[in-house]
């Protein structure tokens, strides 16, 4: 979008996000600042005037609507003159209702019905951006006629609709939001009564579903400009980032939910459960009203889907999802100045008349079963019970509008209240007076506030709330009154305003009771405390800081996530790799096992099948490609993985290439026997103890599991629940540092689900020059590997293995991944690799200093083209029957005195790939995404050696 700020490079980005953020806001109240100092700006005449005193809140929104029709006028004229009028950002605003009702009056007539919601109100006076809103019209409108009239008559007020059909919105809406997603995030669970024919019909409501968020997808692509911003709202439209991001993977997503997110035992039962999670991390942020409701989404990422949840979000695969808490709030001030209208004044003058001389106590909810009434009204029964003194001193006004009347669970909670009412008027009232006064309808906004200004004491006993304004609204209109606030600890709003309300729970009616006479009773001083924290949180958390905080969030993730796609690796161009594995003489390809070659596991949306998934097997559609590969006669291929010898003789027996198990450590030619590649001495008295601890935490730790190896233990807790997982690993650390291997000569590597002890120098760069030596040997080898390939999953601390083929790195540390082959006749191997900068034994530095050879001396060639020559002493060999070795474990060799030294590497930068499989923060050169992508590219090369095997 010309002219929009987000979208120009500039160097000048602060590094830090909280330096972005702060940089933001300052910047946000300075143009407040000169919008207050110059409220007759000609920028703003778009939405001037839009806070008349006097306004209701139907003619609130309806200029600020209305106000579209001179700023479009005013935006053609500037567009024309190819000039942008306010350098302001556009924002997308998709909700399943549009903020305005129609109501048809003819074949192409329209009449359009303001319905003020919190949403509507929160983007009333921002101005930090241009709102335009896409939703459902509330209507069905079947013909193309009817619709372009509706599109044409919406258009004047900034809105777009969306046309969904009668099927539709019976399926989409009134079957799997409102009878699925809407009490299950309530903590009402699954429907019961129907359980069975629920089940039968779910699959066709989540078809719908997911039809109804694709629709809305399709209108929003097609008014999307480059650089606005998508903000989708609620539950009716988790699907929606992902259909979005699917049309363009650079829109800028960001998802709000209004209500509250369960706990994610209560999210598992959800059939689609999975499916929902992943359509919602396609977001660039998601967003909750509480931090609690945020910790819940996290956590059912990761114990179902399995993927890492961290402080900022939801990591998968590289790529993070931030997931915060945006606390919503009201317009404040139009409370405030409501109270100064004349007629809000006289409503005020009537009702003190009215109630004089009592105490008048209110509630104002939906008449909803979440909001806690029938709880309320018990409660104020049993004060009554108890007060007899305050019988006839205070009277509970209950405001509970109704809702889906159509609903029979809702008309039984409407029949349950009326019940109770009217036996407690009939116990405790008079002739003359009831002590509640119950009406089953809503209020305009001028008898709300006059209402609010003189009640003594506000009730919201909510089971269960995403928010619940109303309180808000109370502390906004009772500065002169200064009332008491009483508050369901399970509502949104408890978190943000629990420090001067007092915190209930609604399921205790003796709790309850007990509250309401200490907010009566309770001093003016202690009164004017609590009233003074909570007005001050009202009027510095509005609902215009809500959302220009939200927004401006979503625009700074999006910059921190090009920040850190700029650090992660490209993808591996795959057709300069096979055209120039073509054209090499002899090449060399490392491939890992686990992750890079392995079978996926379809474990239908579930996380993790632990017995599936534990047995590693070659990926079937690999035999083709891996048979081609080893028959050419210019390719040698090596498997190096920290798997045991077992597993990879079972996966590739068949094959002619080199097994490299645990870590390089064994080797064999597949023709031939293992051999070990560990250096001498290496100190392995450590395993017994550190066995007992893994053992001792796998019997403690449900799923958990631990592996015995020959160089190494590893204990896993991937199957394990991931906190509890986490908490033990931490407690095995401890237990391990300070006892088995506080002096033992080890490395302990820690996996995302796993910690392993290794020895010291036990990886798979300090092994492959060893390897390196007996490949050599073996074909002996009489010509350099010109083209080196090294694909895997490797841990971080195995990734030495793609530093050491490098032919780039700077020439001072390359003298130092050198390797050469001591010539003594012992047979010892040099145990310093790729990654292991222990210095070497004494005897070893020497020979390495005087038979070693680099390509240091051609540093000063041209960087991208210098080649690295590293030197490999070599031997000419005998086998003799006598001959022995403490390592080998079979075709022991033993050197004889002549030997031939020459560069077994003459590596040019562009012919090493190395690819991480799945790991965006790793030392390789390349990517690819999974062992599917690896399968296809090993197809490729495997093509281009057929003509070489003829």
């Amino acid at each position: 979008m010309p002219g929009n700020k987000y979208n120009c490079s500039s160097s000048n980005i602060p590094l830090s996000r909280t330096e972005r953020l702060l940089r933001e806001r300052e910047l946000r109240d300075k143009r407040r600042s000169n919008r207050a100092l110059n409220p007759n700006d000609s920028s703003d005449n778009s939405e001037n005037d839009l806070r008349l005193e006097g306004d209701s809140s139907r003619q609130y929104v309806e200029q600020y609507l209305e106000g579209a029709a001179a700023a479009m006028a005013h935006d053609d004229v500037c567009e024309r003159q190819e000039v942008r009028p306010y350098n302001r950002q556009r924002l997308l605003v998709v909700a399943n209702r549009l903020p305005v009702s129609a109501v048809r009056r003819g074949e192409d007539s329209w009449s359009l019905e303001i319905s003020a919601g919190g949403l509507v109100s929160a983007l009333l006076g921002v101005k930090e951006f241009e709102a335009r809103w896409i939703g459902w019209a509330g209507v069905n409108v079947p013909d193309e006629v009817g619709q372009k009239a509706l599109t044409k008559a919406l258009a004047e007020k900034r809105c777009i609709p969306v046309f969904l059909d009668e099927e539709i919105v019976h399926q989409y809406y009134n079957g799997y939001c409102n009878n699925i997603l809407w009490p299950l995030f309530h903590y009402l669970g699954l429907p019961q009564e129907d359980r069975l024919a629920t089940t039968r019909s779910f699959q066709s409501q989540f078809t719908a579903y997911k039809k109804a968020n694709q629709m809305f997808a399709d209108v929003v692509n097609e008014h999307y400009e480059e650089g606005d911003v998508v903000w989708c709202h609620d539950y009716h439209l988790m699907f929606l980032p992902k259909c979005l991001k699917e049309y363009n993977s650079k829109m800028k997503v960001g998802w709000f939910l209004h209500t509250p997110f369960p706990s994610s035992e209560i999210h598992r039962t959800l059939p689609s459960r999975s499916e929902l999670l992943r359509s919602v991390l396609a977001a660039d942020l998601v967003g909750f009203h509480t931090y609690d409701y945020a910790r819940h989404f996290v956590s059912a990422c990761t114990r179902i889907l399995g993927l890492e949840g961290t402080p900022e979000g939801v990591e998968d695969q590289g790529r993070l999802t931030r997931v915060a808490a945006f606390p919503i709030g009201i317009d404040s001030d139009r409370f405030i100045r409501a109270l100064e209208v004349p007629e809000v004044i006289q409503h005020m003058k009537e009702l003190k008349e009215r109630f004089a001389g009592r105490k008048v106590m209110l509630g104002v909810d939906r008449l909803d079963m979440i909001k806690g009434i029938p709880q309320k009204i018990l409660a104020f029964e049993k004060f009554l019970e108890e007060n007899a003194i305050w019988r006839d001193k205070v009277v509970l006004l209950q405001i509970a509008v109704p809702t889906r009347t159509d609903v029979s669970e809702y008309q039984k909670l409407t029949s349950q209240v009326h019940e109770i009412v009217g036996r407690i008027n009939g116990r405790f009232g008079t002739l003359t007076q009831v002590p509640i006064h119950h009406l089953d309808r809503s209020l305009d906004f001028y008898a709300l506030c006059a209402l609010y200004a003189v009640t003594d004491v506000a009730l919201v006993t909510s089971l269960r709330d995403g928010m619940n304004l109303v309180s808000y609204e109370f502390v906004a209109c009772q500065e002169a009154k200064k009332g008491v606030l009483i508050l369901s600890e399970f509502a949104g709003a408890a978190q943000s305003l629990g420090a001067g309300a007092i915190l209930v729970n609604p399921w205790n009616i003796t709790e309850v009771a007990a509250s309401i006479g200490q907010a009566l009773n309770m001093s003016p001083e202690e009164r004017e405390k609590r009233h003074r924290h909570n007005f001050h949180h009202v009027k510095t958390h509005t609902a215009q800081e809500w959302a220009e905080t939200f927004v401006s969030e979503l625009n700074d993730t999006v910059i921190e996530a090009q920040l850190r796609i700029s650090k992660v690796p490209p993808e591996l161009p795959q057709d300069d790799a096979i055209r120039r594995y073509s054209k090499s003489t002899n090449r060399l390809l490392i491939l890992g096992f686990n992750a890079t070659l392995t079978e996926p596991v379809d474990n239908q949306g579930r996380r993790g099948d632990q017995i599936k998934e534990m047995d590693l097997n070659l990926h079937p559609e690999l035999k083709g490609p891996l048979k081609a590969l080893c028959s050419d006669p210019s390719t040698t291929i090596v498997v190096l993985s920290g798997s045991s010898r077992s597993v990879l003789d079972k996966n590739f027996g068949e094959y002619d290439m080199w097994l490299a198990a645990e870590n390089g450590m064994f080797l064999r030619l597949t023709n031939g026997e293992w051999m070990t590649t560990m250096p001498e001495h290496l100190n392995m008295e450590w395993v017994d103890s550190v066995k007992h601890v893994f053992k001792y935490f796998t019997e403690r730790t449900p799923r958990s599991h631990f592996e015995t190896r020959d160089t190494s233990l590893i204990w896993n807790y991937k199957y394990a629940d991931i906190e509890f997982g986490r908490l033990q690993a931490r407690d095995l650390l401890q237990h391990l540092w300070t006892g088995p291997i506080s002096n033992a000569s080890v490395d302990v590597v820690q996996g995302s689900r796993s910690v392993e002890v290794r020895a010291v120098g036990v990886t798979k760069g300090a092994a492959i020059d060893r390897i390196l030596g007996e490949i050599v040997h073996s074909k002996s080898m009489t010509t350099p590997i010109d083209y080196v390939l090294c694909i895997g999953h490797f841990l971080g601390k195995d990734e030495d293995v793609y530093t050491f083929f490098e032919p780039e790195l700077p020439s001072d540390i390359i003298p130092a991944i050198a390797r050469s082959r001591p010539s003594s006749d012992s047979g010892t191997r040099s145990s310093s690799g790729g990654g292991d900068r222990r210095p070497p034994s004494k005897s070893t530095h020497n020979n390495n200093k005087s038979s070693s050879k680099s390509s240091s001396s051609n540093s000063n060639n041209n960087h991208n083209n210098k080649a690295s020559q590293r030197s490999l002493q070599t031997t000419t060999t005998d086998r003799k029957s006598g001959s022995s070795n403490n390592h080998s474990l079979g075709n022991s060799r033993r050197p004889s005195p002549e030997k031939i030294s020459w560069n077994v590497l003459d590596l040019k930068g562009e012919n090493y790939f190395s690819c991480a499989v799945g790991r965006t923060r790793t030392s390789a050169r390349y990517l690819l995404g999974s062992p599917d992508d690896v399968v296809c590219f090993l197809e490729k090369l495997a093509d281009t050696s057929l003509p070489n095997t003829s």
